[in-house]
């Protein structure tokens, strides 16, 4: 919950935290923020299932990786372990019993194909990480990052909260990494491998009103990127490595795309995807001019929009015609939302 009050006859919203989820909302609406962070509505969604699965693989893996096994059957036993546990208390509603043991099969499959495809490897890393650094927690799960961002014209500093499952080290960089339920929210980010051209020019647009471009989603991941890694540089300036470059990484761990289902053997396959979101984040003229891993336009937009939010500047006018279209059809305050309503009764006069 948040209050408003008046600086300088300006309203003044004071928001006691603000997140990258927080972010993404207002990118997709700045009403939409209000209602869910500001006045604290409560809306109607659930995140179903698949979250909470998720949630299960997250916890499983990473209690795991902090028993310190590096070992390929070692690691995969310790987590599916874990995951049986978890799934004994998992109190979802299945139509079935095959059902439930058909899922299962399918997280102990994802699982597996974590510890083929990265998680070997990433806990070695782990185990580097901690031998370099002078103490601190490596591995969550939500093991929280922030990000201090300056606001522009202003004598005033915001902290943005993220969140990382696990952190490992990979040559000279701290990587921190997230599981998600999949990479499809991600899209071009996921096919390109750097910020000049089409990433940038997308972002670029979103903001442009003079455009029909309107990717928040996009926008939203290299924010969060942006927060992550200024998080990760934080956490490795407590860890006394002060000289490794930090990197952001997504897992996803429920992208049924990618998992095979023999019915007749009753057997599941999948495999698995990363996508390292700092190649698309870099802008490699800022590296330059500062060795580190930042984006001089994704930085300073991301300062521009947390200072709109605390200006309470909630008014989507703008962007109307691309929220009306892509965020209200689904938008679980619409039916409380003076601009849509206005929108949606009309007089002929």
């Amino acid at each position: 919950m948040t209050d408003g009050s008046v600086e300088g006859g300006q309203e003044r919203s004071r928001i006691d935290a603000l997140s990258v989820d927080g972010l993404a909302t207002a990118l997709h609406c700045p009403r939409r923020f209000e209602f869910a962070h500001v006045d604290g509505l409560e809306g109607d969604g659930d995140d179903g299932p698949t979250a909470d699965r998720v949630a299960l693989l997250r916890t499983a893996i990473c209690d795991a990786l902090r028993r310190g096994e590096t070992d390929r059957e070692a690691l995969v036993e310790a987590a599916r372990g874990r995951l049986e546990a978890l799934w004994a208390d998992h109190d979802e509603r299945f139509h079935s019993r095959t059902q439930r043991r058909h899922e299962l099969r399918v997280l102990e499959a994802t699982l597996e194909a974590y510890v083929d495809r990265v998680g070997v490897e990433h806990a070695a890393g782990i185990e580097r990480l901690a031998d370099d650094a002078a103490g601190g927690e490596l591995i969550g799960p939500e093991l929280p990052v922030s990000s201090t961002v300056s606001l522009p014209d202003r004598d005033e500093t915001v902290e943005i909260d993220a969140a990382v499952d696990y952190v490992y080290a990979d040559g000279q960089s701290v990587v921190g990494v997230r599981f998600v339920p999949t990479l499809a929210p991600l899209g071009l980010l996921r096919y390109r491998s750097d910020w000049e051209g089409a990433v940038a020019e997308a972002f670029t647009d979103h903001f442009d009103t003079a455009t029909d471009g309107f990717d928040p989603t996009l926008v939203g991941a290299l924010f969060e990127t942006a927060v992550v890694i200024d998080g990760l540089r934080a956490r490795c300036e407590r860890l006394g490595l002060e000289d490794r470059t930090c990197r952001y990484v997504q897992i996803p761990l429920a992208d049924r795309s990618s998992t095979a289902v023999n019915w007749v053997r009753e057997t599941v396959e999948a495999s698995l995807e990363t996508v390292d979101l700092t190649e698309t984040y870099i802008d490699h003229h800022t590296y330059g001019m500062t060795h580190e891993h930042r984006n001089r336009t994704v930085d300073d937009r991301l300062a521009a929009v947390v200072g709109d939010l605390l200006a309470a500047e909630y008014d989507p006018t703008n962007r109307w015609t691309q929220i009306s279209s892509e965020v209200c059809p689904d938008c679980e305050y619409a039916v409380c939302c003076q601009d849509y309503i206005a929108a949606e009764v009309r007089f002929d006069g």
